[in-house]
């Protein structure tokens, strides 16, 4: 049965000289080993986690849908998306648990788009498949030497710098891989729209209020969301919103009613149409669907 509500999971370090980062293996969490909530249910992070796969293979669920997992591959989660794991295959494999602060001051030096192109969930699968035959693994072995060495001089420096890299071979093999974004101005009015969608979305579904607000043509801002994610900036706009949906629809504690005026929908009918014209389902079927 679905939990009354999702729970919402703050980050909450095995170790106090972890300085807002964290490696948990995935055995520890299939244990469920210091956790109050089923990790095998949607849960909602309030922290960044990249999980590194190291062997067996299985699917993990990432805001709805499930992503089929395997040796080497590497999975991102952004603040705030619902994942749950599927422990009913045998795989291994760490958790790379991050605050917010840690995120910000680890890649502060790096060129901005870079940053935000490593968790944006709009512009990249969050599933990368890390090629055999790479020294990623080498990297990885590293960092988790160092997290282990408590008594290591300087050990905060040291695993930043070590993460650091092992994110950028990450970003190297995500360029082989997806549709590479290589117009940094494209990068930064999207992120700018993205930004005001967060804001905005439950005043306005308008493209052309947001192409205004950022001081373009509504063509222009078409055009930017085909070229990087292939998608009309209505159906971002919208896919945004839906999202914000499921992931509220899943709190059986809110109604579809509530649900419908938080989103900014004056009639709570239209809201049900929006969602099944974008879904196919009613928001009362899509609840009862995610148990």
């Amino acid at each position: 049965m679905m939990r009354k509500s999702i729970p919402h999971i703050a980050f909450q370090a095995t170790e106090k000289t972890s300085f807002g980062f964290d490696i948990v293996p995935l055995d520890y969490i299939r244990q469920q080993k210091g956790f109050d909530h089923n990790p095998e249910q949607p849960h909602q992070l309030k922290f960044y986690n990249l999980i590194f796969f190291t062997e067996g293979k299985g699917r993990h669920f990432i805001d709805f849908n499930w992503y089929p997992i395997q040796e080497n591959t590497l999975i991102y989660l952004t603040k705030d998306q619902v994942n749950a794991f599927d422990f009913s295959t045998d795989f291994k494999g760490y958790c790379m648990l991050f605050t917010e602060d840690y995120f910000i001051d680890s890649f502060s030096h790096l060129p901005k788009d870079f940053v935000f192109r490593l968790f944006n969930p709009q512009l990249f699968s969050p599933i990368l498949q890390v090629p055999r035959q790479s020294d990623f693994n080498s990297y990885f072995s590293l960092l988790l030497t160092e997290f282990a060495n408590r008594a290591a001089f300087n050990q905060k420096t040291i695993l930043e710098s070590l993460f650091v890299i092992l994110v950028s071979k990450a970003e190297y093999y995500k360029q082989h891989q997806t549709f590479h974004i290589k117009n940094s101005s494209q990068i930064q009015l999207f992120q700018k729209f993205t930004k005001l969608l967060e804001d905005s979305f439950h005043n306005t579904r308008s493209a052309n209020f947001y192409a205004s607000e950022l001081g373009i043509t509504y063509k222009h801002l078409n055009t930017i969301s085909n070229e990087l994610v292939n998608k009309t900036a209505k159906t971002v706009i919208d896919d945004y919103v839906i999202l914000q949906a499921k992931r509220n629809l899943i709190n059986s504690s809110i109604k579809s009613t509530q649900l419908a005026y938080k989103l900014g929908f004056e009639d709570p009918t239209n809201f049900t149409k929006y969602f099944k014209k974008n879904t196919g389902l009613t928001p009362k079927s899509f609840k009862n669907s995610i148990k």
